[in-house]
């Protein structure tokens, strides 16, 4: 519940966003900086993010929760892959037993934010969602873990002809709670892990689930539930446990993914035997499920179980791979010439992404344009003091890399106060270094808007790496000192201390 208690304009630290990632930055900030005084501002009237904001059938992680989960907290669930409920509870869990909760500031909208270099402060224009009222906070240090996409929107294309449908059109980002599906032909417009999760989730009540697609994903069949990681547990304990369990997953997870990218070839050969072991004998596994792209240039989708290849073996459910020419009023017509009939339609289409929570940021009068700053270390921009954010891997468990990053920073800031020093600016030290784009990743929702998104070099510290085992490294032990890496001070001394 929102605080009624009068709260400060002033603080040294403002984490925007009470998500998976901004509950993890409060907890390091304040058990490495008790000194410091934070607030979490949160623009919608609840905590928990993504699994807060999603109530659409099935909705659940497509990492396990061993590494998906904080490293300070155990997972206790048997249930390695988790559903959306139980991770929100455990989010809400670890923000109650540290006290984070009381400096949560809901329905609070971070706007803008002013940077003075003379100050060393910002100044954070901020909106209530419930009056309208703009008023100004001033912090030290911004931490944005707001994530990389819209809250308030989904993304869906324009489909020619969608007015004529007489059937009822939903995006999974905005699923209504009184919605029900039963007894209905349901088309499910998407390939990626939304749509392989609401398919299988769909087609238990439902007449028949078809999911449509332009392009196959890579579908992988997981263990709903990691053996190993609940005999650990019973041997080891809770803490201990946790900790093997964390590891081996890591472990896991990295060979994986060198696998994929040394021997794509043999990749996609392992996955299509899998897939064609749990689908139907004769199955055009190839049409429906051989990407034209190499694994792991987009996110493998991770179906617990095989629940999606359970629900197409028992007839339940089909797959379509064919483009939408037009919706008609029953349906939507291919451009093969094939009709698919329909009595609700989910455009699980993807997101709109939007990068540092949608900021406008402005460095001592400046405004700054994201297009034309490099990422530094993953966490900063370079020429934006004060400014840390949390973004996780997209190859991996999103929170290993939230929790480095997290670590990282509240190790620059030990080496600040020991410096004395209250002004952290990465400086690029050679303009001509070739970039490329920050989230290099194939997926459309990133295509759309790639232009609008920061850089990232081809070298560390300007490299935003993937690699959990050099991230380690680099965020975890490698010294916070770096050439491109200027402290300043804020009293207006024309001497600037440089790392």
């Amino acid at each position: 519940m929102p605080l009624t208690a009068p709260q400060p304009s002033s603080v040294d630290v403002l984490i925007v966003g009470a998500g998976i990632s901004g509950i993890g930055a409060a907890y390091y900030l304040q058990r490495e900086h008790p000194q410091r005084s934070y607030a979490v501002l949160e623009a919608r009237a609840a905590s928990g993010g993504t699994w807060d904001l999603f109530r659409y059938p099935g909705i659940r992680s497509d990492s396990d929760l061993h590494t998906f989960g904080y490293e300070f907290k155990p997972w206790r669930d048997e249930h390695s892959i988790a559903d959306g409920d139980r991770i929100l509870a455990y989010v809400r869990e670890a923000a109650a037993e540290h006290g984070i909760d009381r400096k949560i500031r809901f329905n609070t909208k971070v706007l803008s934010a002013s940077w003075s270099s003379s100050d060393a402060r910002w100044s954070v224009e901020v909106e209530s969602a419930e009056t309208g009222e703009r008023t100004t906070l001033s912090c030290n240090w911004i931490f944005c873990a707001g994530g990389y996409y819209r809250y308030d929107e989904g993304f869906t294309p324009r489909f020619e002809g969608r007015e004529e449908f007489r059937g009822q059109v939903v995006h999974p980002q905005h699923w209504p709670q009184d919605l029900d599906s039963t007894g209905k032909r349901v088309l499910v417009i998407g390939s990626g892990a939304t749509a392989v999760t609401l398919v299988p989730a769909l087609a238990g009540t439902a007449a028949h689930v078809t999911m449509l697609q332009r392009t196959p994903s890579y579908v992988m069949p997981v263990p709903a539930k990691d053996r190993l990681a609940n005999q650990l547990r019973s041997l080891l304990g809770e803490e201990r446990g946790y900790a093997v369990a964390r590891r081996k997953n890591i472990l896991q997870q990295q060979a994986v993914w060198r696998f994929c990218q040394k021997y794509p070839k043999a990749a996609r050969r392992l996955i299509r035997r899998y897939n064609r072991k749990l689908l139907p004998a004769g199955y055009p596994v190839d049409e429906h499920f051989n990407p034209p792209y190499d694994p792991w240039d987009q996110r493998l989708c991770a179906v617990p179980n095989g629940d999606l290849f359970r629900a197409i073996r028992e007839g339940r459910a089909s797959v379509a791979t064919d483009r939408i020419a037009r919706f008609t009023a029953t349906g939507v017509l291919l451009e093969s010439g094939r009709t698919l009939e329909a009595d609700l339609i989910v455009t699980a289409t993807g997101l709109n992404v939007q990068a540092m929570g949608g900021i406008e940021l402005t460095v001592d009068g400046e405004p700054v344009r994201l297009a034309d700053t490099v990422a530094y270390k993953g966490m900063m921009l370079s020429g934006v003091p004060n400014f840390a954010y949390a973004i996780g891997y997209t190859n991996s468990s999103w929170t290993l890399k939230v929790g480095l990053l997290c670590e990282h920073f509240c190790r620059l800031l030990t080496r600040m106060d020991a410096r004395g020093v209250d002004i952290a600016r990465p400086v690029l030290a050679d303009p001509a270094m070739p970039t490329r784009p920050f989230l290099d990743f194939g997926a459309g929702y990133i295509q759309r808007v790639i232009d609008l998104l920061p850089r990232q070099g081809d070298r560390a510290p300007w490299r935003t790496s993937l690699n959990y085992s050099g991230d380690v490294k680099l965020l975890r032990h490698l010294p916070v000192d770096d050439p491109d890496l200027h402290f300043d001070r804020s009293t207006r001394t024309p001497e600037a201390v440089h790392g």
